[in-house]
Parts: structure tokens; sequence; C-alpha cells
């Protein structure tokens, strides 16, 4: 037995906008240069990528990345300063909350030690 904590923001609304999802995202954004490239590491589409950062930034009220249109030198994105610092704080709330989580499941269930 063990206790798994996901951690998912939602909007006033109750809507999802941030979670694992989008945070792997920004991630693949930063080693990969390209929000297609990230999204087609996760097997997911462009469109629905683009779609759930879109999403994020509209509830947040900031850009987390800048989408450069390819071209002749080809296109790109990278992280904002406020999405780094966005992704970094979503994650140190993250793994806070799965420590709290551990600490609070071994208190109840002891023996799971």
């Amino acid at each position: 037995m063990k206790s798994i904590t996901r951690i998912t923001l939602v909007d006033d609304a109750g809507q999802k906008f941030f979670g694992e999802g989008p945070a792997r995202l920004m991630h693949g954004v930063e080693e990969l240069g390209s929000l297609r490239a990230a999204a087609a590491s996760m097997n997911m589409a462009y469109t629905k990528a683009l779609k759930i950062l879109k999403n994020a930034e509209n509830t947040l009220g900031f850009p987390l990345m800048i989408r450069v249109v390819g071209g002749r030198d080809g296109g790109g994105s990278r992280l904002t300063e406020e999405g780094k610092e966005w992704l970094h704080r979503y994650e140190s709330y993250r793994d806070a909350c799965i420590q709290a989580n551990l600490r609070l499941y071994l208190e109840f269930f002891p023996e799971q030690q």
C-alpha cells in the first residue's frame, strides 16, 4: 500500500489549468527549444500542447514562454523569466506537498514503515 500525491491547480471556476502535464511541457521546451518537439516527445499533438499552455497563461495573466514562428532560421520557444519562476514555485510546492503527505501517511499508517 502507498499514497500518491498529485498536485493540480484550478482557477476560481474549478477548471484545471496547471499540473504535471504543463510542467513536463515546459521542461521539454527548456531542453528541446521547441514546443512542437516537447509535445512530440510526450506523444501529444502540438495544437493540444499550445492550448494547454495558452490556457495556463490566460489564467496566470503572464506568458510562460516566448514562441518564435518558423521562417528562414526556423522557429522555436523558450521560457520567459516569469515562466521559469512559476515552474520553480510549482515544483517546490508540489515537492513540499509530497513530503507532507509522506509524513502524514506514516503517521496514520505506521505499519507501512
